[in-house]
C-alpha cells in the first residue's frame, strides 16, 4: 500500500513495465508511439501526465524504456509495475503487491521504496473481493489489523515484503534458491527483473521509486525455460517460444493457468495504481482519466 503523502503534489509521473500485457489493463485508450525500439503510452490532462513504457525484459531493457520517457522531459516520481514470481506460498498468483524494497540478486545493493520511508499514512479499507494485498508499510499494516473485512486479503501476507531482481527469469530450482538465501533475512517474497534497476536510476536522480507486481506464477509451478526465448535486447520471441510448446504438451495446462493468472495480475495493478492515485495524483475522476469504469 502507498501512503497519501507520496501522491499530493504530482505532476508526471513514469511507469516503466517489461512488456506491453502488463501495462495492457492500465493503458487502454491512451495514445501509443512506439520510439527507438520502445512501446510509449501517455495520458495528459490539467494535472500532469502520466508515461508508461516498455522495452522488454531485464534491466537493461528498463534502462531503455526510463531514458526514451526521460528525453520529453524531467518526472516527478517512477513506478515499476509488472509480473513477478512468487517466492513463497504467501505470495497468491493473481494478486498484485506493493513492495517494499528492491534488492540486485548481482550486485547486493537494496533500495527501499518510498512508501517505506514515508511516516505519514493515509489509509482505507480494503475491498476483500479485489485481488489487491497491500504490504510493505510496517504503520499501516498495524492499523488494518482487525478489520472486519481483511481476514482474507491479510492472512500470511508479511508487512515486509521485498523482492529480488534477477537476471534471468527464474524457474522453480531459481525460486528455492533464492528463497532460501534471502527469505530467512528481510522476507524477500518475490522475483522480478528490472526493478532494481529501475530503483538504481530513480536513486541517481534523487526522485521517488516505487513498486507494484503482479503474480503470475507461484513458487511450485514448473514452466518452460523462458529464457532461452528472450533476445539480446530483452524482447520475447513470442513465434519460437509457440512452435516449441506446440511439441510439449505437458506445458500446456501451466501455461493455460500462467497466462490466466497473468491477465488477472495486470488487472490488480491497474486496480490499485487508480485507487492509490485517485484525486491525487495526475490522472483523477475529476479530470477526464478515460478507464475508470469498464
Amino acid at each position: 500500500m502507498v501512503p497519501g503523502a507520496w501522491v499530493r503534489a504530482l505532476t508526471r509521473v513514469a511507469i516503466i513495465a517489461a512488456m506491453a500485457g502488463e501495462l495492457k489493463p492500465l493503458v487502454r485508450g491512451w495514445p501509443h508511439e512506439r520510439r527507438n525500439g520502445v512501446d510509449v503510452w501517455r495520458w495528459k490532462s490539467d494535472g500532469g501526465e502520466w508515461v508508461a513504457a516498455c522495452a522488454g525484459a531485464g534491466v537493461d531493457a528498463a534502462t531503455r524504456a526510463f531514458a526514451e520517457i526521460e528525453r520529453d522531459g524531467a518526472f516527478d516520481q517512477v513506478i515499476s509495475i509488472g509480473w513477478a514470481g512468487a517466492l513463497g506460498e504467501e505470495f497468491k498468483t493473481g494478486k498484485a503487491y506493493w513492495v517494499a524494497g528492491a534488492i540486485d540478486a548481482r550486485t547486493g545493493e537494496r533500495f527501499r521504496t518510498q512508501a517505506w520511508e514515508d511516516e505519514s499514512v493515509d489509509s482505507h479499507p480494503i475491498d476483500k473481493n479485489k485481488d489487491v494485498a497491500r504490504v510493505g508499510h510496517p504503520d499501516l499494516f498495524q492499523s488494518l489489523v482487525g478489520h472486519p473485512d481483511l481476514s482474507q486479503s491479510l492472512v500470511g501476507h508479511p508487512d515486509d515484503c521485498w523482492l529480488v531482481t534477477s537476471a534471468r527469469v527464474a524457474d522453480r530450482q531459481e525460486k528455492r534458491r533464492l528463497a532460501a538465501t534471502y527469505r530467512a533475512g528481510i522476507g524477500v517474497g518475490l522475483v522480478d527483473m528490472e526493478a532494481a534497476g529501475v530503483a538504481r536510476l530513480a536513486q541517481m536522480r534523487g526522485i521517488a521509486f516505487y513498486c507494484i507486481k503482479g503474480v503470475s506464477d507461484g513458487v511450485r509451478d514448473q514452466l518452460p525455460d523462458f529464457n532461452r526465448f528472450i533476445s539480446a535486447n530483452g524482447r520475447f520471441q513470442l513465434a519460437r517460444f509457440v512452435l516449441f510448446v506446440l511439441l510439449r504438451p505437458w506445458y500446456w495446462l501451466g501455461l493455460m493457468r500462467m497466462g490466466e493468472n497473468s491477465r488477472k495480475a495486470a488487472q490488480a495493478m491497474r486496480e490499485s495504481l487508480l485507487e492509490n492515485l485517485d484525486g491525487r495524483g495526475a490522472i483523477t475522476r475529476r479530470n477526464g482519466y478515460p478507464n475508470l469504469k469498464r
